[in-house]
């Protein structure tokens, strides 16, 4: 009988922000592989140890939680005046799937860091030391991002003293610049309302707002839930009746978002949109034990992620929070205090993050000129991948 050895890929496993995932030099995957969906999809669910119905993916490289079930393609850019082109791929747990639907904004942080270590930037971009600009074009999105990546002695430096909550370790700090995350003739709020009575059958009828900068995600009041907006991943996370509840207004919250047109279609659209709610700022304790007091911070938010509550806060749900607090009349600046704004600083799970947004108004529309944020990235190590050969 004959034996045929796995297959070998080049791959690296990093950190972004509060998320961890394998990265992929894209010239590094078979072409044959790259030219059908389905095999790439199979290809990155085994990589990663999906479908799970252990929900543990103990042979992968995931680690059983939405943050860290991830994979990136990053390639030279096909765009112009841009460096690399950035694919991400949100695997599923337990089902054999990959979503491409949206980016994520945490491995964002790392993407930069991972292209130059790839030798993907021409030579007359790199400096020795001090800040390269990176500029990212999100495939998934098609939207142009900015990563700050520090230089030292002609590597990327990814070591500091920034801390980012959620992360237990300190680490250079890499600013996040989402430019233009709605283009003008893009629909910032799909319903064109800031606040949307959205009808969930046999749950109930919920004041939303409904934003699509950054993510598409469904804001609600937490009072409006049953909860207070201070809750960690076990309040929720052990809670099967509160992950159906939150998994049905997702899937009706995507129909009225003109996302998708039957309920059915949630099911093959997990990683978009994402649900969160909000609340005024109440003092709680993190899940590390630190102490968040209301008086620093504008609000409370907690966000879900693949059906559970996320550890932290999603890079691109942080886009929607800042976009949707710095304009008046949504949830969001409700909880804040409903005055203008230009940055805020909110609470989630883990701690805390400040985000800012630079917005105009043209009449009756936003103009979102960017948003920003801080995040950190650094390697775990790199090497090759092995995949069974007859998964592709």
């Amino acid at each position: 009988m004959s034996y045929t050895p796995q297959i070998q890929i080049p791959a690296t496993y990093m950190r972004g922000g509060t998320s961890k995932g394998v990265f992929f030099n894209k010239t590094d995957i078979p072409e044959a592989i790259l030219a059908d969906q389905a095999k790439l999809d199979k290809l990155l669910l085994r990589v990663i140890g999906s479908p799970d119905p252990y929900n543990k993916q103990i042979d992968g490289l995931g680690n059983a939680s939405s943050s860290t079930s991830k994979t990136v393609m990053v390639s030279k850019s096909t765009k112009e005046d841009h460096d690399v082109d950035y694919e991400f791929g949100q695997v599923a747990i337990d089902r054999p799937f990959v979503d491409w639907s949206g980016n994520c904004g945490n491995l964002t942080g790392a993407v930069g860091s991972f292209a130059i270590k790839s030798g993907l930037l021409d030579d007359d971009r790199l400096i020795e030391d001090g800040i390269i600009e990176v500029r990212i074009w999100q495939v998934n999105i098609q939207k142009t991002i900015i990563a700050h990546v520090p230089m030292a002695g002609g590597v990327v430096r990814e070591m500091g003293d920034f801390i980012l909550d959620g992360v237990a370790f300190p680490a250079a700090e890499v600013k996040i610049e989402f430019v233009s995350p709605i283009d003008p003739d893009e629909t910032l709020f799909p319903t064109g309302n800031l606040v949307d009575d959205l009808e969930v059958p046999g749950v109930g009828t919920f004041k939303a707002t409904m934003i699509t900068a950054g993510i598409p995600t469904i804001f609600l009041n937490a009072e409006a839930i049953d909860y207070i907006g201070t809750e960690l991943q076990g309040d929720i996370n052990s809670d099967a009746k509160a992950l159906e509840m939150f998994e049905t207004i997702r899937a009706y919250g995507a129909i009225k978002m003109g996302l998708i047109t039957d309920l059915k279609e949630a099911e093959t659209r997990q990683h978009t949109p994402k649900v969160a709610f909000v609340a005024n700022s109440k003092s709680y304790t993190s899940s590390s034990g630190a102490e968040v007091n209301a008086d620093d911070i504008d609000l409370n938010v907690r966000a879900l992620s693949m059906g559970q509550l996320h550890h932290a806060m999603m890079g691109t749900a942080s886009v929607a929070i800042a976009v949707a607090a710095c304009i008046p009349g949504t949830l969001v600046s409700e909880a804040a205090g409903g005055s203008e704004r230009e940055s805020l600083v909110f609470g989630h799970p883990s701690g805390t993050l400040r985000v800012g947004a630079t917005i105009n108004k043209e009449g009756d529309d936003y103009i979102i000129e960017k948003v920003g944020m801080s995040r950190s990235a650094r390697i775990i190590m790199e090497g090759k991948v092995h995949v069974p050969s007859d998964t592709v």
